[in-house]
């Protein structure tokens, strides 16, 4: 008898662990279908705002397999397909055609649940208006760019510091909008330290963005059932569409209707095996809580690399395999106007509130030989345990050069290394490249002086 999964979600997560299955198991041994709401399989998430901001022409670009061409490796993908309920005792889902307003009801030999994450809404009046847009799937970002192509907004709102949001008001930026970030934080980007969100603050006011801190939106003002301004305690800002930037959270919502164990992040809770505690059912992406290497702790961490790991975890491990997934350390780059991003472990503020006695040090230093054409700077910030010197987190802001040498870093907070160590690791140089010592040597040593 033919065993046979079923996915929920048909992206980097749930398609992963679809791909890698079939890899392992032919057609004729393992069915396979996957169920994903949109109008998409398999695309570029992270993409969305370089396609909103025209710097990728066609939404096609984003697509790394149509359902078509997954169906021709022997899954079924079927889109515009929504599961409304999952039944772990029958192993069955309920599943509705969006297209047809049909249900019918599936049976599972094993389950993946891949339902991604939601993007944060405020609760404030006007938010469901004609005009404001949250981003998290590509049917998403197709409706923003199709907004900008066709009603011609001049004035843009971004509500949220994070990474979509200052992606977002980039691309608006681009687009020709004149564009007010509001933050109810002292800086964007909370996922770095204040004095390293300061630079990106500044960068974006040089791009003729208007960045309003610590404010918050009280309302979104209409004109009919369209949006016409965004409210805050001290001002209105104008505003023919509104981007909601403020974030996701794990969409464990039909997992936990289900009664499979959802955590206190929102994300359903899973061994390393990426198992849920009911019976063949399995989590990865988005959606699921994972083990923060640092403090040992649970987290959610909406990023395509964990979804794509944790996908082929499962992949793996339905059909017969023994993977294990190691945790996470936050790692994660972005570029911001001209502006290189990147983050590893715990920042200063994070190490404190996990219990570490830190130390911090931040350095500035250029991103090739100073003499050479087009240096130019980079801010490097390393945090380290007290006692031990291991470094718990760095964090990189810069011009072109410098956002991936995150990396280097990375590798050194995933194995525990101790910043003196660090300081001493023989890294590559030229002056096309790199000073003779490289920004993370030197922030390195001035970390490991101090612990």
């Amino acid at each position: 008898m033919v065993d046979r999964l079923v996915v929920i979600g048909g992206d980097a997560g749930g398609m992963t662990a679809a791909s890698q299955a079939r890899r392992r198991r032919d057609a004729d041994d393992l069915e396979i279908v996957v169920f994903e709401r949109s109008g998409f399989t398999s695309y570029a998430a992270c993409g969305i705002p370089y396609f909103v901001g025209d710097v990728v022409q066609d939404p096609d670009d984003l697509v790394a397999r149509t359902p078509e061409e997954h169906r021709r490796r022997g899954i079924d993908a079927r889109i515009h397909h929504e599961v409304s309920s999952i039944d772990v005792s029958d192993h069955a889902v309920v599943v509705r055609d969006l297209h047809a307003e049909t249900e019918h009801r599936q049976h599972y030999d094993d389950l993946l649940v891949a339902t991604g994450a939601v993007p944060r809404r405020p609760d404030i009046p006007g938010i469901d208006a004609e005009g404001v847009f949250g981003v998290q799937t590509l049917d998403d970002g197709m409706a923003v760019r199709r907004f900008v192509d066709e009603q011609h907004p001049e004035t843009a709102v971004v509500i949220g510091g994070g990474y979509i949001g200052l992606e977002m008001a980039e691309a608006l930026v681009r687009r020709g909008l004149h564009v007010s970030l509001l933050e109810q934080l002292p800086q964007p980007m909370s996922t770095l330290d204040p004095d390293m969100g300061a630079l990106i603050a500044d960068a974006m006011r040089g791009m003729g963005i208007d960045v309003v801190l610590e404010t918050a939106a009280r309302a979104v003002e209409l004109d009919g059932r369209r949006v016409r301004a965004v409210a805050t305690d001290g001002a209105s800002l104008p505003a023919d569409i509104v981007v909601l930037g403020l974030g996701v959270t794990p969409n464990g919502e039909l997992a936990a209707a289900a009664g499979i164990e959802v955590g206190e992040t929102g994300g359903i809770v899973t061994d390393d095996r990426m198992e849920t505690r009911s019976a063949r059912v399995w989590a990865a992406g988005d959606c699921v809580e994972v083990r923060h290497r640092v403090t040992g702790k649970p987290g959610a961490f909406a990023l395509g690399t964990h979804a794509n790991k944790e996908g082929r975890i499962v992949g793996i491990n339905v059909t017969g395999g023994d993977a294990r997934f190691p945790g996470v350390i936050g790692t994660a780059i972005t570029k911001v106007c001209e502006l290189e991003v990147g983050r590893t472990g715990l920042t200063e503020s994070e190490a404190g509130e996990a219990g570490f006695d830190a130390v911090a040090a931040t350095i500035e230093t250029t991103t090739r030989a100073s003499y050479y054409p087009d240096s130019a700077p980079i801010t490097v910030k390393m945090v380290a345990e007290r006692g031990t010197g291991r470094l718990l987190g760095a964090q990189i802001v810069g011009r072109e050069g410098a956002g991936k040498r995150i990396d280097t870093t990375a590798v050194a907070v995933w194995n525990e290394m101790a910043a003196g160590d660090i300081a001493n690791v023989d890294l590559s140089y030229a002056p096309p490249l790199s000073p003779l010592w490289d920004a993370v040597l030197v922030a390195a040593r001035r970390v490991a002086e101090m612990v």
